[in-house]
């Protein structure tokens, strides 16, 4: 055993309370009654609420896609940007990175909120799709003349060799790009970057509950000529 023991970097890392127990969660609960029928609606409520709740980088999200045909699964956090009456936007590099990758052979992904403030998950998972180069262009004038520049001179995910200068090249890259956009007042959106709208046919909102039996609503899309959300409780 004390060998085993020797061999777990990590086990039971345990809570607040320097026990192997796992904090409870106590915050809140969630009632069907208190759920619009709208998932969208609801998204809605509960990030305003984490807006006004000191909760840190709400928009923070991690997106996950995976590859066809072996499916191996990818992730990292970004930030959500937009939420409109079609599902939720992000923006990133759509021809270099690994999530891009993934796209190409799978437009499908899934994001995963997580405000422990609050002691709340939202999970979505759904097609992707494409926004249109204008809405991309109008959020990349929202954003700081560095990162505008950043995303042109980033072929992201591409290794940069150590023997050829390291981060030496992009910054080489920044600086040409810098003098290639000097003078300009409105520098175009790149056409492998912009953004991405995950179309959600699936959305849960988790409320942590003691002992961990959480309360758990899943919204499921009806892709029928009815439409609608049908809304299910599942167990914890």
């Amino acid at each position: 055993m004390a060998s085993d023991n020797a061999s777990r970097l990590i086990f039971a890392p345990g809570g607040k309370q320097s026990t192997v127990q796992a904090d409870q969660y106590t915050k809140g609960y969630l009632e069907r009654r208190q759920l619009d029928q709208n998932p969208f609606t609801q998204f809605h409520i509960w990030f305003a609420h984490a807006q006004t709740s000191s909760v840190h980088l709400p928009e923070t999200v991690c997106f996950s896609t995976a590859s066809l045909p072996l499916g191996a699964v990818s992730s990292r956090f970004v930030y959500l940007k937009e939420l409109d009456v079609r599902g939720f936007v992000i923006y990133s590099n759509w021809e270099t990175s690994r999530k891009a990758e993934d796209l190409r052979s799978n437009p499908q992904a899934s994001l995963a909120f997580w405000w422990p403030e609050l002691e709340r998950q939202v999970r979505v998972e759904g097609k992707v799709e494409r926004l249109s180069d204008a809405e991309s262009q109008a959020y990349y004038n929202l954003r700081a003349r560095g990162s505008q520049i950043g995303a042109w001179a980033s072929e992201q995910s591409k290794v940069l060799e150590e023997a050829e200068g390291g981060r030496r090249v992009l910054e080489k890259r920044v600086a040409d790009v810098e003098k290639r956009f000097q003078g300009m007042d409105e520098i175009p959106v790149p056409e492998f970057w912009g953004g991405l709208r995950v179309l959600p046919t699936m959305v849960e909102f988790w409320q942590g509950r003691e002992s961990r039996l959480h309360d758990r609503f899943r919204y499921t899309l009806n892709e029928g000529e009815t439409g609608g959300w049908k809304i299910d409780r599942l167990s914890p």
